[in-house]
């Protein structure tokens, strides 16, 4: 997953309140570090405050300043592709919802 697609899955989850630059930057730096691999932390905040400032300068784009410094969220009301992502999103997460545990069928051995 990118960079990209994970801001927007951040941003989508944040929901109508937004969501800091520093806090989405954190949560991707979070995403894409390993055990074997751990990028640098200010080349990814760098990034994530580029790609939302550039992102969100006409009314139309994805992604839509809350009116508070630094805060974004995703445009869902002057944009048709955020209105699908959202719709998608939340299809994504009712499948993941629908699995349920299986129950533990096995004999008590000390009862």
């Amino acid at each position: 997953m990118s960079y990209d697609q994970q801001i927007l899955s951040i941003l989508m989850e944040a929901g109508e309140r937004g969501i800091s630059v520093q806090t989405i930057a954190k949560h991707v730096y979070n995403m894409n570090c390993t055990f074997f691999f751990q990028p640098d932390y200010e080349e990814i905040r760098s990034y994530v405050q580029q790609y939302l400032l550039r992102n969100s300068k006409s009314p139309q784009s994805l992604i839509d300043s809350t009116g508070r410094r630094g805060y974004y969220r995703l445009n869902t009301t002057g944009s048709v592709d955020a209105q699908q992502m959202v719709l998608q999103f939340r299809e994504d997460h009712e499948e993941k919802e629908e699995e349920k545990p299986q129950l533990d069928l096995s004999l008590d051995l000390f009862a």
